[in-house]
């Protein structure tokens, strides 16, 4: 099961006198991630390195450290916590010693791997679109009983009988779901998923 981050974690560390500020944040897409390393990028900084990951999709930038010593290892941070939709960037302030490319990539990989560990995660769940149509005496009833299910109304249109609902489920109580909305409205709501 994937993870991403439930808030915005940072996480801050000293190595050999370089300082590192790691910022973590959930991105539902890659447009979201590149945002949040536009507006959180320090310019003052020595380097401002990160990775992304948004499914199958993953970037990542070594900012002027040497080529695999900064963006890979925080990716494979990411990858390593079982992380998904998410961001990360690592700012380092040089301190005057070098760490060599294997010091540096224990750094970046370390302090994000360090950030993600302290940040608050909650799991991805595969959801599904589907939707019904639920009679107005029954609507009420049925949509206090959606959020305990973790059902989203993601849209709904009501016409002469009733409201017609654009849910978004988890895909694996997708039979459960159907069997517990028939229940509930003695067979007048019935669940249909594309």
């Amino acid at each position: 099961m994937a993870f991403t981050l439930a808030a915005p974690c940072e996480y801050r560390e000293e190595i050999r006198k370089s300082r590192f500020l790691v910022l973590a944040a959930p991105a539902d897409s890659p447009q979201a991630a590149q945002a949040f390393i536009a507006a959180h990028s320090d310019r003052a900084a020595s380097h401002n390195c990160w990775a992304w990951k948004c499914g199958a999709q993953y970037r990542f930038s070594d900012d002027g450290e040497p080529g695999g010593t900064a963006g890979r290892p925080i990716l494979a941070a990411i990858e390593g916590q079982d992380c998904d939709n998410m961001v990360v960037l690592v700012i380092r302030w040089y301190g005057g010693i070098q760490l060599g490319t294997g010091g540096l990539a224990r750094a970046y990989g370390g302090s994000a791997a360090k950030c993600l560990q302290g940040g608050e995660r909650v799991a991805l769940v595969a959801r599904l679109q589907g939707h019904c149509h639920v009679p107005f005496a029954e609507l009420a009833r049925i949509r206090a009983r959606l959020g305990e299910w973790q059902v989203s109304i993601e849209g709904e249109a009501f016409d002469a009988t009733g409201a017609r609902l654009q849910l978004a489920l988890p895909a694996a109580q997708r039979d459960e779901l159907a069997l517990r909305l028939a229940e509930l409205s003695r067979g007048q709501v019935l669940l249909q998923v594309p």
